[in-house]
């Protein structure tokens, strides 16, 4: 079975492109920001640019580690879904869900190999430049060297493979399942996650403004929300689907597509959802804690500095994964349905109507991630305010807010029509006879 992956992946590169760039991309930030524990390692840097440098890749590491992850799942998941056909034909040429999970796995960790070898170059010279701002900033000493060593090196490997191969296994996994799985796991966790959630949230009050430790439970409790509405995202669509009073031929069909494929689709809302609550709630409480300390005239230690710059650091590779797995995977949701539109065009509705179709879908979708998204980081955003600065909604305005809801809503929406415009350039009746 490897061999024939191996096979697979030379006959049609670019159904990997999509894994190659995720596993380029998350290898890539892993092997920057682990190169700060080399580079803090070495002799004689001084305690207090050791313990900036740690800070940061411990932080940014983890979370690059979970967004590698998401990023390779979305991928391989689309990926997989769309190989449902080849996948029984192997089933009914005698081969064993084993072997077509092997087959798949196989496939995933060596794209994910040459994403990660790719990535070493970029990452030597990402990490040397993150290093350099933190001295320009006063956060590092600036005798300090950067060193791309082992910790950099495995880290990088090593994440990125057991990723794509855990998210493989998952995605092949549910595609061969003969039952339908009843969720019930994926309920508890949740419930779970929106139960704990709430309460680090509201635990914000028990902190005073002076509190070091102020910004932590809200931010974590908007995360965890955000992660419980992710997890229910097919379930919150269509909620949200059945209490829609949309007319026209449109309508009518964005929500009946919608509501038929809102477990396919579960993967491009639980990315909306938490790029809105993870980036608008850090962006809005870092501004209200600047805005803080410069009314108080308090000097910015280091803390506050490192605080500030991986706030920052988050959100931008936030936005940057996000960006990625959706395009990523809207594109292959929608060119995955050219008989589709071929169907629909042989039946009477002009290209028109069928891109006037995608684009109430794709709104649809954008407006219920969005809500979700800024519902959990309201969750966060009121307390730290409310202790902060006795203020209930913090002074920024809508800027942040709508800065970050234009990326989502550009990235989905241009996506997906950018995408359909492109299918529907083919006949119609050879768009059916393709994809049969």
């Amino acid at each position: 079975m490897f061999m024939l992956a191996m096979r697979s992946i030379r006959q049609r590169p670019g159904r990997f492109l999509a894994t190659l760039l995720a596993a380029f991309l998350g290898a890539g930030i892993i092997m920057t920001f682990n190169s700060l524990y080399d580079t803090a390692g070495q002799p004689g840097v001084d305690t207090v640019s050791s313990e900036t440098l740690t800070t940061s890749a411990s932080v940014v590491g983890g979370y690059g580690t979970l967004l590698v992850f998401f990023a390779v799942a979305s991928t391989l998941t689309v990926n997989v879904r769309q190989r449902a056909g080849e996948l029984e034909l192997l089933r009914c040429s005698g081969a064993t869900p084993g072997q077509i999970r092997r087959m798949v796995v196989g496939e995933a960790v060596a794209v994910a190999l040459i994403g990660a070898v790719l990535a070493i170059g970029p990452a030597m010279l990402g990490g040397q430049a993150l290093l350099g701002a933190f001295q320009d900033s006063g956060q590092v000493a600036a005798n300090v060297e950067h060193s791309f060593g082992p910790v950099a090196l495995l880290s990088g490997v090593d994440i990125t493979l057991v990723a794509a191969a855990g998210a493989a296994f998952l995605a092949v996994r549910r595609a061969t399942r003969t039952r339908r799985p009843r969720g019930r796991a994926r309920t508890f966790l949740a419930y779970g996650a929106l139960g704990t959630g709430a309460l680090s949230a509201t635990s914000t009050f028990a902190f005073s403004a002076s509190d070091e430790a102020l910004m932590a439970a809200p931010a974590y409790g908007a995360i965890l929300l955000s992660v419980g509405f992710a997890l229910l995202a097919p379930r919150l669509l269509k909620g949200v689907l059945d209490r829609l009073p949309l007319t026209g031929a449109s309508g009518w069909l964005a929500v009946r597509n919608l509501r038929r494929r809102a477990d396919h689709l579960a993967g491009v809302l639980m990315s909306l959802v938490l790029f809105t609550a993870v980036s608008v709630a850090t962006l809005y409480m870092q501004g209200v804690e600047s805005d803080a300390m410069d009314a108080s005239g308090a000097v910015r230690t280091v803390e506050a500095k490192n605080l500030q710059t991986l706030n920052l650091t988050v959100v931008g590779i936030i936005v940057v994964f996000v960006c990625v797995m959706l395009v990523n995977s809207l594109y292959a949701a929608t060119t995955y349905r050219s008989r589709e539109f071929g169907q629909q065009r042989l039946a009477g509705a002009t290209p028109g109507q069928v891109l006037g179709t995608v684009g109430a879908e794709s709104l649809i979708l954008t407006a219920v991630g969005l809500f979700f998204g800024t519902l959990a980081a309201l969750a966060g955003i009121i307390p730290f305010t409310v202790v902060r600065t006795d203020s209930v909604l913090p002074h920024q305005g809508l800027g942040i807010w709508l800065a970050m809801v234009s990326i989502a809503a550009a990235t989905t929406v241009g996506t997906t029509v950018a995408t359909a415009r492109r299918v529907l350039r083919a006949p119609a009746v050879e768009a059916v006879g393709l994809a049969a």
